[in-house]
């Protein structure tokens, strides 16, 4: 067998000695059909591939396929169909289900799984056809009704999960913020308290300089009106006292103001035979 794969005009020994064989070298398309494969965490999915496969532009591979299958595309493409079913079958296995379908597509690795599909494929084919598989791609990946009720429920645990991390990550929020806010008012509290305090000893300190000028001035009259002020804080309207008139702070009530018992008042006397 001579193979001639420049184009023009080419000799060849009249027949029975030679013969002409044509072989087609363009691409062809070959897909697997729906496959039930198994995945890595035990669940079943539904997957049908393609191959895009042809005979390379060489002497050797174009002999190798001739002799593989007789020349007949056909039987390649139905081989072909076969050893891609295994494949998948043995891809399939080494991923997750969450690899392939997941609302993420950040953990969704079907290029990978083409990938290491197309790297099997074409490895299998070459050696046994001589033919390369120029592209391998997914074509539809479903799922069962039991593996889409447990994808289902996989993707409601996760939606609950991270659900329950963001209501607890809210929660500590909330609970650094009520104790920043508890910390500020116990902080506001404490300064109002102080301020407080030293507005009330300096009224006591105001006060006290008040009587202290009262007393220099007028110690008599001090000594009524503080009797008063007295009398007023411990005596109200259901109070009923039995005290001796004349000791402070109810000898101003017998006596009346200090200096009305002068001599020459009349008032003064009058105010001491009072009953």
């Amino acid at each position: 067998m001579r193979v001639v794969l420049d184009p023009g005009l080419a000799w060849r020994l009249p027949a029975p000695i030679e013969a002409t064989v044509p072989v087609d070298l363009r691409l062809h398309t070959t897909s697997s059909g729906l496959q039930d494969v198994g995945t890595r965490d035990g669940l079943r999915i539904l997957v049908q591939a393609y191959v895009a496969w042809r005979v390379p532009d060489n002497a050797a591979d174009v002999s190798h396929f001739v002799r593989a299958v007789r020349n007949q595309p056909d039987e390649a493409a139905r081989q072909i169909r076969s050893l891609l079913g295994s494949a998948l079958q043995t891809i399939t296995s080494g991923f997750d289900l969450a690899t392939l379908v997941n609302t993420d597509p950040n953990q969704v690795k079907i290029g990978a799984y083409e990938d290491e599909l197309r790297r099997q494929i074409d490895a299998q084919l070459y050696a046994t056809y001589g033919v390369h598989a120029v592209q391998v791609g997914l074509e539809r990946l479903t799922l069962p009704a039991a593996t889409l009720s447990a994808t289902v429920e996989r993707m409601r645990a996760e939606r609950e999960t991270v659900a329950a991390q963001r209501t607890a990550e809210g929660r500590l929020l909330a609970a650094q913020v009520r104790s920043d806010a508890d910390r500020d008012a116990r902080i506001a509290v404490a300064d109002a308290n102080a301020k407080a305090a030293g507005i009330e000893a300096q009224s006591r300190r105001d006060a006290a300089a008040i009587y202290g000028r009262s007393y220099a001035g007028n110690p008599q009259l001090y000594t009524m009106l503080r009797s008063l002020d007295t009398l007023s804080t411990v005596v109200n309207a259901n109070t009923n006292l039995i005290l001796r008139t004349d000791a402070a702070p109810f000898r101003v009530l017998v006596q009346g103001p200090p200096g009305l018992d002068a001599p020459g008042s009349g008032a003064a006397a009058n105010a001491r035979r009072a009953p």
